[in-house]
């Protein structure tokens, strides 16, 4: 019994040690707040927030540490710490000697952290009961150092109601603060709020709402390039909606190439990966096959409805919609791969002017499984209308002669292809241009052992893909 017994307390020991190495990693962030906010430089920030999934996993094992440092670093005559404490099945540990500067900073990074843990541990009621409280005191405050911690508790505010399915009750709190904060010039915040009404309205399927939003508000151009690659693959995803396939197309590029090549992005780079296989099958382009190999994720679906398409074959595509139905519902894909059974019928059409030079209309119909002579006849002309086929249409006789096929270089294509290739080397002089950045005149000359710092830290961010965060 002896032994049990000194196995507890020593269990209980090293998980108070623990716990107490976390709060001083927690304390630490609290020291490169104070600075941001004494010296108005965001890279403090950033400092704290790429160690901040890391932290997130140990708070979400211990469940002292939040009490603890709500206990130690909010006053005693705060009216919201008791009830943020009632939040924790855990007690706090005895209260500390060290004082603490209660600034907004600290505070709204504290509540960050709440949220997330609350979050993780699945506690969606009491996070969304906490947003009023955060979007109150969120907007009671007008400091420049707060403005990316802001912009992440947005995004938990509205991940919460989200879950709960409760869309429409936080868009009012949005749009009101993002007029609060384009009249702050607060870039993140205005950045994160246009992404999250963005998702707001896709996922209510108000698509008007959406594209109405996108013409009445200007995204910030130098915003965090993972808020970048967001608001693009929503971009995409409206201009698909609204048949718009050129620009969703260029748009899902965009995001693709945006995004943080990290492990934590690999599920947007699959969403945008997606959109973009349906996009490219809608223009009447094939998507290369090293994108369904150099991508991670099921990919299966959307590989054979590439095959169907690639071979006009209208049974097989009917029979991958059945199939995979669940899966592109899943992906919010299935109503523009519907769309596809035009392209299907259409490439069938290029297949066959190709193969034959002369070919009735009830041999078409009975190859691309169609219901009648008289709808063959209407997509025949179509196709021909479009400019997918070159031939005519016999009507008193009832067959299509295909026409001879010229020469690609006296047509307009290569002309196009360069131009979309000049385009794209112009986009990207210009953003890279707008990413440098200078130091101002006026600023102050730091020692050699600070270069070395930001050199380390530089470094540091280049191996973990965050040095956008960093700049």
């Amino acid at each position: 019994m002896s032994e049990s017994k000194d196995i507890e307390m020593k269990d209980a020991d090293a998980s108070i040690e623990e716990t107490k190495q976390i709060i001083e990693e927690i304390e630490s962030s609290f020291n490169l707040l104070e600075k941001a906010s004494n010296t108005f430089d965001n890279r403090y920030i950033s400092k704290v927030f790429r160690d901040f999934g890391p932290l997130r996993k140990k708070i979400l094992q211990n469940d002292q540490v939040l009490p603890t440092i709500i206990n130690n670093v909010f006053p005693t005559n705060n009216q919201y710490k008791e009830h943020l404490l009632k939040l924790f099945n855990s007690s706090p540990l005895d209260k500390s000697d060290k004082s603490y500067s209660f600034i907004p900073e600290i505070e709204l990074y504290i509540y960050l952290l709440i949220q997330v843990y609350l979050l993780d541990t699945e506690k969606i009621t009491e996070l969304n009961e906490l947003s009023p409280h955060l979007i109150k005191l969120m907007n009671s405050y007008n400091r420049r150092s707060l403005d990316f911690i802001q912009a992440k508790i947005w995004f938990y505010i509205s991940r919460g109601k989200e879950l709960t399915g409760d869309l429409l009750s936080v868009r009012n709190e949005l749009l009101f603060s993002l007029r609060t904060a384009s009249l702050r010039h607060d870039t993140e915040t205005t950045a994160s709020i246009i992404t999250l009404l963005l998702r707001n309205y896709l996922l209510s399927h108000d698509i008007q709402q959406a594209s109405n939003l996108v013409e009445k508000v200007t995204f910030p151009d130098n915003a965090a390039n993972a808020l970048v690659a967001r608001y693009y693959y929503y971009l995409a995803r409206i201009n698909a909606v609204q048949l718009d396939y050129s620009s969703a197309h260029e748009c899902v590029i965009a995001a693709i190439r945006k995004a943080p090549q990290t492990k934590l992005a690999n599920g947007f780079l699959q969403s945008a990966t997606k959109l973009n296989i349906v996009i490219e099958l809608l223009m009447g382009e094939i998507p290369e096959l090293k994108t369904f190999k150099s991508n991670k994720g099921n990919l299966d679906p959307y590989f054979n409805v590439t095959k169907a398409v690639k071979l006009g074959d209208l049974k097989f595509f009917k029979e991958v919609l059945k199939k995979y139905e669940s899966a592109f519902k899943k992906d919010d894909n299935y109503t523009l791969i519907l769309r596809l059974r035009q392209n299907v019928i259409k490439t069938g059409i290029r297949i066959i002017s190709l193969s034959y030079s002369k070919i009735s209309l009830k041999d078409i119909c009975i190859k691309l499984h169609l219901d009648s002579e008289e709808s063959t006849e209407y997509i025949v002309s179509k196709a021909i209308r479009d400019g997918v086929i070159e031939a005519t249409i016999n009507h008193e006789k009832g067959f299509m002669q295909s026409n001879e096929i010229l020469d690609i270089y006296s047509t307009k294509l290569p002309q196009q292809e360069f131009d979309q290739r000049i385009k794209f080397c112009l986009s990207l002089h210009n953003d890279s241009v707008k990413s440098m950045r200078f130091p101002n005149d006026n600023e102050q000359k730091i020692t050699n052992k600070e270069i070395e710092n930001d050199e380390v830290e530089l470094l540091k961010a280049i191996e973990e893909g965050d040095l956008d965060d960093f700049l």
